[in-house]
């Protein structure tokens, strides 16, 4: 009888800390058997404070129907936020993949961190929202930009 008190108290828990995700759009095409839903058209996801708007978004499910990752394309923005990080940004394509905690930025990609006053853009941005720490890549015509707030000291 105890076991079953811990279980139900262990889902319970996992019930009240999960959070719901809401995606929107002008239209929906399930394809069951890639396991993909795609929305199109004014596509956005709300997860408690984080949002992201693109023109579209693919999310990919699992085996056990998990989700595994989102892909929002077209003129992607958002607003990410975990623990003391927040950040802004935007790009041509975004990928996230939720076991990592990991967004994949790609195309004209910018990223503002709002807590350390911090800005950073280039060809590709790879954020870890578990450690906070970005990842850059530039090119020869585009290379890399960071820009920040310096005190001086005198």
């Amino acid at each position: 009888m105890n076991f079953l008190k811990i279980i139900l108290v262990l889902m319970l828990t996992q019930a009240l800390f999960a959070e719901k995700v809401k995606i929107t759009s002008t239209s929906m095409e399930a394809e069951e058997l890639k396991k993909e839903v795609h929305f199109i058209g004014d596509a956005k996801i709300i997860k408690g404070g984080d949002w992201l708007h693109a023109d579209r978004v693919i999310v990919y499910f699992g085996d056990n129907n998990e989700t595994s990752k989102y892909e929002a394309i077209g003129s992607v923005s958002f607003e990410f936020k975990k623990d003391e990080k927040h950040f802004k940004g935007s790009a041509d394509k975004v990928i996230y993949d939720m076991v990592k905690s990991l967004y994949v930025l790609k195309g004209k990609a910018v990223i503002d961190d709002v807590v350390k006053k911090r800005h950073v853009d280039g060809d590709e941005i790879m954020l870890d929202m578990s450690t906070g720490s970005v990842d850059v890549q530039g090119s020869n015509k585009k290379p890399v930009k960071f820009i920040f707030d310096m005190e001086d000291k005198e």
